[in-house]
């Protein structure tokens, strides 16, 4: 069939170059509410101030050590855990082809919870303190991290247990996840009725997620998992591509289905783990981000992944400056401002039907 010259190519080359422009715009808008974040709080730092003090320039001492010791760590764990449960949730939603997949709706986030809990509880992997503001401390965050890890591992393998149910509807993949959520969620009510009562506070602290808990080591082991689990879901970008169209077009196309879907829950599971053990549990981001994206550069996974690492920086890092400032001079957990806006959209996608 014959095309009058630049007819489909054109076509092709605008549709790739909105794409690309909504990209390259989000990135720039997440730059300027990072700097936004920082100069934002108890203490308000003008934006100018903030730029002179990130390029090394000491304006003053104590805009110093409230920038590089309090508001930028928080900031990028904020930006690097919202890309981490934002491509968590897309890689599920496209291997398990749910729309309502996400670490948190199928229970795995409440799974790393109840792990991360037994081990600063049963095996004393964290500090406890009686102080609101700093209730637990993380002072083995490798083995800790290990323990919800492997507590994640057990729940993505009960999800893909029943995934591979014949007829396996997003319905039932749903409650699959409200079950393991309850159950998980009682494994971590049990360790908390046989803690003393500074255990039992700072667990429950713990629970609400917040960001602001993240130093900077923390911040770049969470980085450093964050980035490698998104490196591999770019990579099989094609893969996820094919199943979203069935699982027989992937095999007829040469996918290996059931490699590629073991894998991609094994390293959306890593990054949960590894948030929900220095975080805590902050839900809907992995839900809400992909959703929001695929009405705008649609299910291209070429796209649909870097897109969605974009929205869950800029939406937990919003959510976070939002936090720090709605109640000033207190500061809300993230995750109480993430759930408010992440349960009306849960519910509007089950009013529609599961339709993607």
């Amino acid at each position: 069939m014959h095309f009058a010259d630049g007819e489909v190519p054109g076509d092709y080359v605008g549709y790739v170059h909105k794409k690309v422009l909504w990209l390259t715009g989000g990135f720039f808008f997440l730059l300027v509410l990072l700097v936004y974040s920082i100069s934002v709080g108890a203490v308000a730092i003008p934006v100018s101030d903030v730029f002179l003090t990130l390029f090394g320039q000491n304006v003053s001492h104590q805009y110093d050590a409230i920038i590089w010791n309090i508001r930028l760590p928080q900031a990028l764990t904020a930006v690097a855990a919202g890309c981490g449960l934002a491509v968590a949730g897309v890689a599920m939603q496209s291997i398990l082809r749910n729309p309502l997949g996400s670490p948190f709706t199928l229970g795995i986030s409440n799974a790393g919870a109840f792990g991360a809990a037994f081990s600063v509880i049963v095996l004393g992997t964290g500090t406890m303190q009686s102080r609101v503001a700093d209730a637990i401390t993380i002072n083995n965050p490798y083995v800790t991290t290990i323990m919800a890890f492997l507590f994640c591992l057990l729940a993505t393998a009960v999800i893909l247990l029943i995934s591979r149910v014949r007829g396996a509807s997003p319905e039932v993949m749903v409650l699959a996840g409200v079950a393991l959520s309850s159950l998980f969620t009682a494994g971590t009510m049990f360790l908390q009725y046989f803690s003393s009562d500074a255990q039992l506070a700072a667990v429950v602290f713990w629970t609400f997620g917040d960001v602001g808990r993240a130093n900077w080591p923390e911040l770049g082991f969470m980085s450093l998992i964050v980035a490698a689990a998104t490196v591999y879901f770019v990579a099989n970008r094609w893969n996820y591509n094919a199943i979203d169209a069935g699982d027989e077009t992937a095999k007829g196309l040469g996918v290996n289905v059931g490699r590629v879907r073991l894998a991609g829950m094994v390293a959306a599971a890593l990054v949960s783990a590894v948030i929900v053990a220095f975080l805590g549990v902050i839900g809907f981001v992995g839900l809400v981000c992909p959703h929001m994206v695929r009405r705008v550069i649609g299910d291209d996974q070429r796209y649909l992944i870097p897109g969605s690492c974009l929205m869950g920086g800029i939406l937990l890092l919003a959510s976070d400056t939002v936090a720090r400032v709605i109640v000033a001079p207190y500061v809300l957990p993230v995750a109480v401002l993430t759930a408010f806006m992440g349960a009306p959209v849960f519910i509007y996608l089950l009013l529609r039907g599961y339709r993607r």
